[in-house]
């Protein structure tokens, strides 16, 4: 009886599963509402005298599960690149004629034109052709788990293939790794707000950020509740099975697996077919199911393309037509200042409130003050408004037809708006900066970077605590973090820092002041990078870090010395010296000794000696044997010293497949270029 109820099971899976493919991907179901209600109901009271039968691939399972304590990282088998824009035919040209030089083969290059969904880009897993894990885009490198969101998206195949006899279980990758684009379809993005104005409740102002904000939070049901779909383009990775060399015939093959893939999709023997096409949408764009800000044009042959290689981040082998963005105008009410985390000070227009591409826009960045006094923008003017991207509004500029005398020339403040204390100029820079350590819009955003991943690493300090904590005067500078009780962190905690109603507060101080103990081992870069010493991220940390050895050493260097260290230059050294010479910073740094946080570089970094010293290497591509750090390591171990960017002070470039823009940066300055034999062999010259 058992073993026939087991095997209803799986069969009440399979169908189900089915049916949502063929209503959620196909929209073409083939059974009612009622009659797939009823398939469901019987398997939730099977799953409900049987809890232990329940798997990951159940129906069921893309409800919602209770909400998870935090995304976990998730590190991408190979980079989830973005591409370079083309805002018109002549770009797009200008591209083609760009690989064409490089590769004779372009000439004969089919090209598939695919829409670029305004949506949430996302990386599924499937192993043994079950989905185990999905992200997001994240860095490019690493994204955020977010699989239990992805599992109640009803048009992810929760098993491939969905359909039996569309291929072969031999076909399939044992590990499959794609790519797709999560969003809200815009008739059901409108329905979704309709619903939410007669509940009386909060509406969406746009498709894009509603998908991306139900997947990037913590609680599936609350996706669940979300018309969430997406479409898959591209193959990440795979292990094993037959997987197609041409992007076209990825695309069919995706869609033989049962994966939703867009049917807008075409393939062009020439180029020129290829923009004609794009171009019948720059129009016609109000017509898709879905916001899409352009078209994408990719070569066919992928194995060309990966050959192509990149230009910095962006593959050669694809470009993103993007449509015209929408520009509206409406009335500069004035001119606010905005103090970010190093202390520059940005301005920003208040407008009229202005519909854009969906989104009402009241405010916009006017870039800095030289771009005001450039375009002459005055307070009152009528300004032409873009939205870039359709993503960051910004002014273009006045409409000076529009004036009728009563506008008044803006003048940058010459205090800082938030502490009153003077600003400051530094020559060759365009930024204005409030140099007060101790500012208090300053002081939010510098104990938020100190605290976060890529500083002191301090888990659980959020922004909400942080702000309490500031607020009642227990943190008057990142020092003071040290200092914190139990007493003071359990007066900052509130409801909303709770994972649950349960969770006990004493819970989160204990967790957070383990934190805060762990973060006193960071290394000396890490503390550098955190202070936040302007122009100094983690690359000229590290760098410094390794150079100085500790912070006493840092703290007296001169600007002659820092310009010494690669990447250095006049401003970004003439900033470390005035930050190690305010007395605020000297206290913060005082009591940061006081509290046991003073990393001390490791000496043999610093110190090694061998044939490569005194020469400086950029590492470019991928190398046969060595490893990003393996070969950081060698040249280092040999004396020499890797940098991040190629520069006249660069004696060798070292050179692997698949390089960036470093290399034609190389040629340009007529830097030295080395296969990894080639440094081998210069490591070990006589």
């Amino acid at each position: 009886m058992a073993d026939k109820l087991l095997s209803r099971y799986e069969e009440l899976k399979a169908q189900i599963n089915f049916h949502n493919y063929r209503y959620h991907v196909l929209d073409a179901p083939v059974i009612s509402d009622l009659e797939y209600d009823r398939l469901l109901n019987e398997l939730k009271k099977i799953e409900a005298d049987h809890p232990e039968w329940i798997t990951p691939d159940s129906p069921t399972q893309r409800t919602g599960a209770k909400p998870s304590e935090k995304f976990e990282k998730v590190r991408h088998p190979a980079p989830i690149l973005s591409l370079a824009n083309a805002f018109g035919a002549d770009d797009a040209r200008a591209w083609y004629e760009r690989i064409r030089k490089l590769d004779d083969r372009v000439e004969k290059a089919k090209f598939v034109v695919e829409p670029k969904i305004d949506g949430l880009s996302v990386v599924l897993h499937y192993r043994d052709g079950q989905f185990v894990q999905g992200a997001t885009r994240g860095d490019g490198e690493v994204g955020e788990d977010i699989t239990s969101n992805l599992r109640t998206v009803r048009a992810i195949p929760l098993r491939i293939p969905v359909e039996s006899g569309k291929s072969k279980a031999a076909d399939i990758p044992k590990h499959l790794v794609v790519r797709g684009e999560a969003f809200i379809p815009i008739k059901e993005f409108e329905e979704l707000n309709r619903k939410l104005e007669e509940a009386g409740e909060k509406t969406y102002l746009n498709p894009r950020n509603t998908a991306a904000g139900s997947l990037r939070q913590l609680d599936p049901s609350l996706t669940a509740s979300r018309p969430i779909t997406l479409l898959v383009y591209q193959i990440v990775h795979a292990e094993g099975g037959k997987v197609p060399a041409s992007q076209w015939e990825i695309l069919q093959y995706l869609k033989s697996l049962g994966f939703p893939v867009t049917d807008l999709a075409k393939r062009f023997n020439d180029l020129e077919s290829a923009i004609a096409y794009t171009e019948t949408f720059n129009e016609g764009r109000d017509a898709l199911p879905y916001e899409a800000d352009g078209m994408v044009i990719k070569i066919d042959d992928l194995t060309l393309a990966a050959d192509l290689g990149f230009v910095g981040k962006d593959p050669r082998g694809a470009i993103a037509f993007k449509f015209p963005a929408r520009e509206v105008t409406t009335t500069l009410n004035d001119i606010g200042v905005a103090v970010g985390r190093t202390g520059v000070l940005t301005p920003y227009a208040m407008l009229e409130p202005v519909e854009i591409g969906g989104v009402i826009v009241e405010r916009a960045t006017l870039h800095n003050f030289d771009y005001i006094a450039e375009k002459d923008i005055r307070v009152g003017d009528r300004v032409l408004v873009k939205r870039a991207g359709e993503v960051i509004p910004y002014v273009i500029g006045p409409v000076v037809d529009a004036r009728t005398g009563k506008e008044k020339k803006y003048k940058p403040p010459q205090t800082c708006p938030a502490c009153g204390q003077p600003v400051e100029h530094f020559e060759g820079e365009v930024a204005w900066y409030c140099v007060n350590a101790a500012c208090p819009a300053q002081l939010v955003r510098n104990v938020e970077h100190f605290v976060s991943r890529g500083a002191m690493d301090i888990v659980g300090m959020g922004i909400k605590i942080v702000e309490k904590l500031i607020e009642t005067g227990k943190v008057r500078d990142v020092a003071d973090i040290y200092t914190l009780t139990r007493a003071d962190i359990l007066e900052a905690v509130t409801k909303k820092d709770r994972k649950t109603d349960k969770e006990p507060p004493g819970k989160i101080a204990d967790n957070l002041l383990a934190s805060i103990e762990a973060s006193k081992s960071r290394p000396l870069a890490r503390l550098i990078a955190a202070l936040g010493i302007r122009g100094v991220g983690e690359v000229s940390a590290g760098d410094l870090a390794g150079h100085f050895g500790n912070l006493d050493a840092l703290s007296k260097a001169g600007t002659d010395d820092l310009q010494q260290i690669e990447g250095i230059g006049p401003n970004i050294a003439e900033g470390i010296v005035d930050w190690f010479s305010r007395p605020f910073n000297k206290q913060v740094l005082k009591k940061l000794k006081a509290a046991g946080v003073w990393p001390q570089a490791e000496e043999r970094g610093r110190k090694k000696e061998g044939k490569l010293s005194g020469l400086t290497f950029v590492v470019t591509g991928t190398l046969p044997t060595l490893s990003r750090d393996g070969v950081k390591e060698f040249i280092e171990n040999n004396g020499g010293k890797v940098t991040d960017s190629v520069s006249k002070k660069t004696d060798y470039l070292v050179l692997g497949e698949n390089p960036g823009s470093k290399l034609d940066k190389a040629k340009s300055l007529g830097v030295k270029i080395l296969d990894e034999a080639g440094l081998r062999k210069l490591a070990t010259k006589s």
